[in-house]
């Protein structure tokens, strides 16, 4: 008789936990996660791995594998199927379905898209993971926290840091920590503007499925993502912003990117990463994309492509300025020129100590300080080909250029060391020519208007240092 009143309190106990976990499942917002995967057998796997070991698992996965010729689709299936996690004696379950739609002419767009069209029906959330990027434990628990608190926010993007290279060398190691620099330095600038982030990066973002459909309505599209864009993402943030909803970056939700590890990869991404923000930049563009250089989301991407537009002419005129001065024995060294060069080294150190999980290579990469230049130098001849590319009207498909360089395929990315030695050579070859006065005077006038550029240049760089982070790690 015990025994059997044991049994019976032991299935009213049983009882009542699965209600209450129906109960919590049934009330819960649900999440949707699409991977568009392209070639990726390297990463897919470890992908998918961390989101189904999150302490809240989304409701669905789906990986569309498009245009690959590796293994990734059957990388991919292994993970077909049901799945669930238990954390904190809450039961969290999860379904992974893997698609492969061959041939795919939109490529991410398209992948995204037909991710979209099979969740759009049943979940509240649409969280994209690119096929490279491995999320933190909590991210998901993190991002569906920081977005139901505040109903004003159309999507919220988690903090990026570029993983370490799979591969050996000085190169990779040294464009990985170039990347880790860059990501940290952009990351830091949108937490300080209120967490206002003007890119919701399909690398992890987490995406009100409402805002999505009422992108679509707005700008009668038949899909959040157009195709017409280089930079989707972009595209779809300031179309969510124009909406009246916040885009945010999470301050405590994490993921780490696969990074370029070779030259040619870098411009790639770079290149086209510059050329869309430009073509969203700049009025009257592609088909239904004008440009909307006066947008709130728009201003960072103005301050940048300025402060590359500065550091591009005091550099060359520094160099010029510089060889211009030794070919007539006229230059004489002032201390003063060092400081500009250690306000950068201490804005790039505290960018470093600033990155959560930092090594002694992020640390040395800012020290150091030539590393740091020569990176910079890179960025500036991607900066240079995206908008060369985009005033001469060179119809291009940046999707297929990147994916091109990450093969290693390509040369386009010597053209900015091709275009400096021709001109450089051009310009010594009209130097010599001049008479010595007109050399002296060209040198009197260009010294002080690269001091005086130079003074502000360094006042803007000490103001970053200067800032307070608010405890903010990147």
């Amino acid at each position: 008789m015990t025994a059997h009143i044991q049994d019976r309190m032991e299935s009213d106990y049983l009882s009542v936990l699965q209600q209450e976990e129906h109960q919590h499942e049934t009330n819960r917002t649900t999440i949707a996660c699409v991977i568009p995967a392209y070639n990726e057998e390297a990463s897919i796997a470890e992908v998918l791995q961390a989101l189904l070991m999150q302490t809240r698992l989304p409701d669905v996965i789906h990986v569309v594998v498009n245009n690959s010729t590796d293994e990734t689709f059957y990388v991919a299936r292994e993970f077909a199927g049901p799945h669930q996690n238990v954390y904190q004696d809450t039961m969290y379950r999860t379904e992974v379905f893997v698609h492969d739609i061959g041939t795919n002419k939109d490529k991410k767009v398209g992948a995204l898209n037909y991710g979209f069209t099979q969740v759009c029906d049943d979940y509240d959330y649409f969280l994209g993971v690119d096929g490279d990027t491995v999320a933190d434990r909590h991210a998901v628990a993190q991002l569906e926290e920081e977005i139901l608190s505040d109903p004003r926010i159309g999507g919220i993007s988690a903090i990026y840091t570029v993983a370490e290279p799979q591969t050996r060398g000085f190169t990779a190691k040294f464009l990985t920590a170039g990347q880790r620099a860059q990501f940290a330095a952009f990351n830091m600038d949108n937490l300080l503007r209120g967490r206002n982030m003007a890119v919701l990066g399909g690398q992890c973002s987490l995406l009100s499925m409402e805002a999505l459909k009422n992108v679509m309505i707005d700008n009668r599209q038949s899909t959040p993502w157009v195709k017409d864009s280089e930079v989707e993402d972009s595209l779809l943030s300031l179309q969510i912003k124009n909406l009246g909803y916040a885009t945010k970056i999470s301050a405590r939700a994490r993921a780490s990117v696969g990074g370029m590890n070779t030259l040619r990869a870098l411009d790639g991404q770079q290149v086209k990463w510059n050329y869309g923000a430009i073509d969203l930049m700049w009025p009257g563009q592609r088909s239904n994309t004008p440009g909307q250089p006066l947008h709130p989301n728009l201003r960072l991407r103005w301050s940048e492509n300025a402060s590359m537009v500065i550091n591009i002419l005091t550099r060359i005129s520094f160099i010029t300025l510089l060889a211009a001065s030794l070919s007539i024995h006229a230059y004489v060294f002032y201390p003063l020129w060092l400081i500009p060069p250690i306000v950068a080294v201490i804005l790039n150190l505290r960018i470093a100590v600033s990155i959560q999980g930092k090594t002694g290579k992020d640390i040395a990469f800012a020290l150091v300080a030539l590393p740091a230049e020569i990176y910079l130098w890179l960025r500036m001849g991607h900066f240079v080909r995206a908008w060369a590319k985009f005033f001469t009207g060179a119809q291009t498909d940046n999707w297929a250029a990147q994916a091109q360089a990450e093969r290693g395929s390509g040369s386009a990315y010597l053209m900015p060391v091709v275009v400096f030695v021709v001109v450089s050579a051009g310009m010594v070859f009209a130097w010599l020519q001049l008479p010595v006065s007109i050399q002296s005077g060209i040198l009197s006038i260009g010294w002080p208007v690269l001091y005086i550029t130079t003074m502000v240049q360094t006042a803007f760089m000490l103001r970053k240092t200067l800032r307070n982070h608010h405890g903010f790690h990147v």
